[in-house]
């Protein structure tokens, strides 16, 4: 599988000159999303920037997402940023099946019966969210330190599985 750095060099090669001042590459197994930040224009609010960039270069970010798809084997996805303003356009909702004890069911429950959320899944969604929120750093640190090690292992002998004791 493909390193995250891996992958956002390769976007970053075929995103054409002057689109972002600054572009972040974020992804899973699932998805990649491209995010640039947009160079703001006098007298045009944020949001009306976005989706101008959003009509004007979709033809090209389809054909760089279908080049993308092909290589990588997941999904592309894009978004803008012009001054405080994120606008992602159509990203993946990608199912999650966990398994719940009663306790952390009734957590989810609780969020619905207060009207927080409709269902379980979005109860779910609502907590990785909070967690995220509440834990960026803690989280950052650990995806740097898994980048470390994903590095490690790519430096290691290829297609020599350890030996059988």
């Amino acid at each position: 599988m493909p390193e995250r750095a891996d992958i956002a060099d390769w976007i970053t090669e075929h995103l054409p000159r002057g689109w972002f001042e600054d572009v972040e590459v974020r992804c899973d197994k699932d998805e990649i999303l491209v995010v640039g930040r947009l160079k703001p224009v006098a007298d045009e609010p944020d949001g009306a920037c976005i989706a101008r960039f959003r009509e004007t270069t979709r033809e090209r970010r389809m054909q760089i997402a279908s080049a993308a798809e092909r290589r990588f084997g997941r999904k592309v996805s894009w978004g803008a940023v012009c001054g405080p303003t994120e606008h992602l356009f159509t990203t993946l909702s990608v199912p999650a099946m966990t398994r719940l004890r009663l306790d952390e069911r009734r957590v989810l429950d609780t969020l619905i019966d207060a009207g927080v959320a409709r269902s379980r899944s979005d109860a779910l969604a609502w907590c990785v969210r909070l967690v995220a929120a509440n834990e960026e750093e803690w989280l950052s640190e650990l995806r740097v330190a898994f980048e470390a090690v994903e590095r490690v292992r790519a430096a290691g002998p290829a297609g020599n599985p350890p030996a059988e004791g």
